[in-house]
This record gives C-alpha cells, structure tokens and sequence, in this order.
C-alpha cells in the first residue's frame, strides 16, 4: 500500500509504503503524484519516499515506477529515501527510479525524518548529520565511459 503523507505540500511531495509495492498500487497511486507536480507548473518539486515499512517490490511495480519516473524526471530536483531496510529496498529504489539518474538523492534513517522534509522542501541540510548522497544531482551515469570503448 501507498498512502501519501498529510505533510505534503509547497515544494515537497511525501508518500510511504507499506508491505510489498505492486503495480496496481502504484498506478493507482501516480494520479496524486502528477497532480501535485502539475500544480508546481514548470517548478521542481522535492519528494520524500518513507520506505522504513515496505517489505520489498515486485518486478512490475519497479517497471512502472522507471516508466513514471522517466516521464517526470525534469520535475523532480531532489529525492529523499528514508529508512529503507537494508540494501535491497534501496537497490530496488535505484535501480527503478530513473529520475534519480538526474536528480540529487539522498538517504535518511527513519530517526531523520524531520530532516529529510526540510531538505526536500528547501534542499538545506543540517550539518550535524552525515551526508548520505545515493545520486548526486548530475546522475550517477555522468562521465560514464565503458571500460573497452577503444578496444
């Protein structure tokens, strides 16, 4: 299940997942998410993405959210993953989300929530907290150059 989180608004959209993410939630889902970014009009939005309850993603739902991602990548400027529960809930986040290629991305633990809202809404951090940068906002393929291009 995906349900949207009542401190949404301005420049920042929240959601949180809970149990396992499937394409029928998500598609259900995307009319909010493209609602919000269509009352931005041309101005980037922040989004914060609470993974602390999910329980894992089925193949499709990561198809859709690329598909959906991709189409919005331009209204995206900065993702907050919070809580993920180990490296497979985040992998599953990456590898899926194709607005993280060109948007700056970084992880909070759920204790951090507070802080993962402020700098989805302003992308301020507070400096007492370790930088956890997944993507930096040049896209994590940038200056990519495959290992045998001259052979």
């Amino acid at each position: 299940m995906i349900e949207r989180l009542k401190e949404s608004g301005g420049a920042a959209f929240g959601f949180r997942v809970l149990g396992k993410l499937t394409d029928e939630e998500l598609k259900a889902f995307e009319p909010q998410l493209e609602f919000f970014i269509a009352q931005r009009k041309k101005h980037p939005i922040g989004i914060l993405a609470d993974l602390t309850e999910m329980r894992g993603t089925e193949w499709k739902a990561c198809w859709e959210d690329m598909r959906f991602l991709q189409k919005h990548t331009d209204h995206i400027a900065r993702m907050a993953v919070v809580g993920a529960h180990g490296w497979d809930a985040l992998a599953a986040m990456i590898t899926s989300g194709a607005a993280i290629l060109q948007s700056e991305t970084r992880y909070f633990d759920s204790s951090e929530i507070q802080h993962a809202w402020q700098w989805a809404r302003t992308a301020k951090y507070a400096e007492e907290l370790p930088v956890r940068e997944i993507s930096p906002a040049t896209g994590i393929w940038k200056n990519y150059r495959p290992e045998f291009m001259d052979v």
